[in-house]
């Protein structure tokens, strides 16, 4: 029996199944899970639906239903969408808007989500460090509640946007797996920008995937992709949070809960007519070897082998760079034991702004 296999798996539960043909998502899916298959979860556009009850498509807010496309103006040129905590805004770019969560004051701090998901991943971390930093969480451009591309862009260049119509910098980037590889090219592409990095589950925008477990991953996307299968593509995806040594029964239902939301919101937004838009940044792993500001890791540490050997090849490849782990914890250490990674990040956070004071 081979790493992935339905034995090792629950099936994560959704509100209904259906397929990806009756929303006409197909296409965006061979986009995704095969013409990018080998780019792994780091670059994969949104697939799949969640229904919401009589079967309407829902999006499903912190804790009412939200409608991100139907945002309001200020009039100063800031959009607001409207949550429970009214605290989730938006700024118009050249191509749709860009939704972000700011609380907090001090230092700026930014999370950025992993694939699929949203802000909302870092709920456990907004209320630790908002008393001490301006913490600032963008819905990457596809993802929650910020525009879909109708051109060719690049996740860095959306994160300086965002920076610069805020007037902040330069700014701690911390970024799990996809978010993780943007925050490295940010530091890249736009280093005055930039006064610390920390990454979990990824190094640099162009992963290596070797490990078998992860690969089976890859095929079962491919495989469900090809049958037009949304639900068996994203319980395919939410293996990451249990990682290779456990499955998901293992693992906080409340987590797996939050993810299934999360990837709701996201995959509700996109339709079949899309076309890949996102430009790559190339020689990253050439490039990070210049990089200077600190560098740290937080890695779960039962996450697959690939995501860890990449974020420890980073710190080793940067020039100040250093690894921490949250033991018992696979992809989503923020999310399963929240008060290890808040301890960890906070002490890094004081070491950076102690060395600069």
């Amino acid at each position: 029996m081979g790493p992935f296999s339905r034995s090792r798996s629950r099936t994560a539960r959704t509100p209904t199944d259906k397929s990806l043909d009756r929303f006409g998502l197909l296409h965006l899916a061979l986009h995704a899970a095969v013409m990018r298959i080998h780019e792994g979860e780091h670059h994969c556009q949104p697939v799949g639906e969640v229904i919401g009850r009589e079967g309407q498509v829902g999006v499903v807010g912190h804790s009412t239903m939200m409608t991100p496309w139907l945002p309001f103006s200020t009039g100063d040129g800031t959009l607001v969408v409207m949550t429970a905590d009214s605290d989730l805004r938006s700024f118009e770019t050249e191509d749709g808007h860009l939704a972000y969560r700011d609380v907090g004051a001090g230092p700026p701090l930014v999370l950025l989500h992993g694939g699929f998901l949203d802000h909302g991943m870092w709920d456990d971390q907004v209320p630790f460090l908002a008393p001490d930093y301006r913490v600032i969480a963008p819905d990457a451009r596809g993802h929650g509640a910020s525009s879909n591309a109708s051109s060719p862009f690049r996740h860095t260049d959306d994160v300086a946007a965002l920076l610069r119509h805020l007037g902040v910098g330069p700014a701690v980037l911390v970024g799990l797996s996809m978010g993780a590889s943007i925050a490295v090219d940010t530091a890249l592409e736009h280093p005055d920008l930039i006064r610390a990095l920390v990454v979990s589950g990824a190094g640099t925008s162009e992963p290596e995937f070797q490990d078998p477990w992860v690969k089976d991953i890859q095929a079962e996307w491919a495989r469900t992709t090809a049958a037009g299968d949304a639900e068996g593509f994203v319980n395919a995806h939410l293996l990451f949070a249990a990682g290779p040594h456990r499955t998901l029964d293992d693992v906080d239902p409340n987590v797996v809960r939050r993810l299934w939301e999360m990837a709701g919101r996201t995959i509700a937004k996109h339709t079949g007519t899309e076309p890949m838009q996102l430009v790559p940044v190339t020689e990253t792993w050439t490039r990070a070897a210049k990089i200077t500001i600190p560098v740290l890791a937080i890695n779960g540490g039962i996450d697959s082998d690939d995501h860890i050997g990449m974020a420890e090849r980073l710190v080793h490849t940067v020039t100040n760079g250093r690894a921490a782990t949250v033991e018992v914890t696979a992809h989503y250490p923020n999310m399963e034991r929240p008060e290890a990674f808040n301890t960890i990040l906070g002490e890094f956070l004081q070491t950076v702004f102690a060395h600069e004071s």
